[in-house]
């Protein structure tokens, strides 16, 4: 049942390879993204106050599938913008990278933001009474205290993102999806087999992160 997976017509392990590669890239970026988008939500400064939640509203609610999309057909082939990359491949890869950042930023955004508002507010006061300003205040008083807070909807988060990294496979990128696509077409006497290799390859992706974070979360939880 399982003979495709020994007959070296397919790279299962280098398709979830690119999956884990899409995932800590945007990850990564995501978490940066988000941070400062939740800074915007929070700043009292009204114009960046009103881009934050309307960026965030707009896209939130916006398909996944439609921004990797326009990210490939506005971005790569209108604006002729590549981020750097050679090749069909590898622009195809950063392009969804993008994506991914701009769409999971605003989940990581609004999960920040409701650990920022675990944060005692007389905390903020104390900070900007002995003078620091706002910026201060959310970096060394209100941010660390927030990201210890909402660990685990970080999780949730990244393991959605985790799963979310299939739809890249829409604008060409070899990831598992794609390649569990050629092989549902190729296997038409194996279709078991192969959504179990899959479905078991992100388990093994998912299960042991959702279990180490939660795991740091309670670990790092702040008490009140």
């Amino acid at each position: 049942m399982f003979d495709f997976l020994t007959s070296g017509q397919y790279d299962v392990l280098g398709a979830f390879w690119v999956t884990v590669q899409l995932t800590l890239y945007s990850a990564v970026g995501s978490l940066v993204w988000g941070t400062m988008l939740a800074g915007m939500r929070v700043s009292p400064v009204p114009i960046m106050r009103s881009f934050g939640t309307a960026y965030v509203n707009v896209v939130r609610n916006t398909p996944l599938t439609l921004l990797i999309l326009g990210c490939s057909l506005g971005l790569s082939q209108t604006l002729k913008i590549t981020l750097g990359g050679e090749g069909f491949k590898e622009i195809g890869f950063r392009l969804a990278v993008l994506g991914l950042i701009a769409y999971t930023g605003t989940f990581v955004c609004e999960a920040l933001r409701s650990g920022i508002n675990t944060v005692p507010v007389g905390q903020a006061e104390a900070a900007r009474a002995l003078g620091l300003n706002f910026f201060q205040v959310l970096t060394l008083i209100v941010l660390p205290q927030a990201f210890r807070a909402v660990i685990a909807p970080l999780t949730n988060v990244l393991i959605a993102l985790t799963k979310n990294t299939t739809v890249a496979a829409t604008i060409g990128v070899a990831e598992a999806a794609l390649l569990m696509k050629e092989m549902l077409e190729n296997e038409a006497d194996a279709l078991f087999a192969v959504f179990a290799v899959f479905a078991f390859g992100f388990v093994v992706l998912t299960l042991p992160t959702g279990l180490l974070l939660g795991w740091v979360a309670k670990r790092v939880a702040v008490k009140r």
